[in-house]
């Protein structure tokens, strides 16, 4: 019964159920007289017990460890790099899209009774759907949230981090005419996405001066990206097991996020409406002033303002 099959391999009786019950009716309709409970015994002495699947086996890709490597390595250089100089390096993703609603929000929180919310979590029922998109500072230590109600698109990414660079960006690092950003490979700010380079280049070079290098994680890599473990978890744990009722509520929580190393989060609601399937022709494309880097240039690339 290694994976769907039970039964004993000498006699070759075979079960296709894992149920203790099922197996003990399969056993009394040929003869042998036993109850769950005692299937569940010998199953025990035969090394078996309940289990749940396990995440374990990678997706098929043609990424080896090798290069896997080499893209980390190549990432942490360039960190290196803008850190030695000054320059900013934010780390960008979409957060998981929540239900706007009286709709249970997992984990637990202290409370004289419990929260009592709706029984199913229908979206014909939802107020909305907050669709957070994240900017983390690594040199500040702190985070930028923008929370809109339309569509996780290139658009609304870059428009994201152009707002965290006029509110933030431009105080903190005022004499900056680079930035690193370091982002997953896929999402809204995908590194086979035309649109996400036409934004970058028409709202962060073009609109605002800089230079943009970008750097993506290898697929399947996501969790190392540090915006995932230095914001969204925090942000996350800061709201368990309370109702997320309004976009309102939303944007507070994650405002009031942080944690004993310093973090701080600010955050915005943007109700702007993005379409998706924006189409960005070749012509487009050949307008860009873009360097892909030598280390795999699909990954790595550098966007620079086209001069006036």
């Amino acid at each position: 019964m290694k994976h769907e099959v039970a039964g004993s391999p000498m006699g070759g009786l075979r079960w296709t159920s894992k149920s203790t019950e099922k197996i003990a009716c399969e056993l009394r309709e040929i003869g042998i007289d036993v109850c769950a409970n005692t299937v569940a015994k010998l199953l025990k002495t035969m090394n078996f017990s309940l289990r749940v699947n396990r995440k374990w086996l990678e997706s098929p890709t043609k990424l080896t460890p090798k290069d896997r490597d080499e893209q980390f390595v190549y990432i942490g250089g360039r960190r290196d790099e803008f850190a030695a100089a000054g320059d900013p390096i934010i780390s960008v993703d979409g957060k998981k899209k929540e239900l706007v609603g009286n709709f249970k929000n997992n984990g637990k929180s202290w409370e004289t009774c419990p929260v009592k919310v709706n029984d199913h979590d229908f979206r014909s029922q939802a107020d909305g759907l907050a669709v957070p998109y994240g900017i983390y500072d690594i040199h500040a230590n702190i985070g930028w949230v923008n929370v809109g109600s339309s569509h996780d698109t290139p658009g609304f990414a870059v428009d994201a981090i152009e707002s965290w660079w006029l509110d933030d960006g431009t105080k903190r690092y005022p004499e900056a005419r680079k930035l690193l950003i370091l982002a997953d490979c896929g999402g809204s700010n995908g590194y086979r996405l035309r649109a996400w380079k036409w934004q970058l280049q028409q709202q962060l070079c073009n609109r605002l001066g800089l230079s943009v290098t970008v750097s993506h994680y290898p697929p399947g890599t996501s969790k190392y990206n540090p915006i995932e473990h230095r914001l969204f978890s925090e942000i996350s744990k800061n709201w368990a097991g309370k109702p997320l009722t309004s976009f309102e509520r939303i944007v507070k929580f994650i405002q009031a996020t942080k944690t004993v190393t310093g973090l701080k989060v600010k955050a915005r609601l943007n109700q702007k409406h993005y379409a998706k399937g924006q189409s960005i022709t070749d012509a487009q494309i050949d307008e860009l002033n873009l360097t892909r880097h030598e280390t795999f240039p699909q990954w790595n690339y550098t966007i620079h303002p086209h001069k006036m």
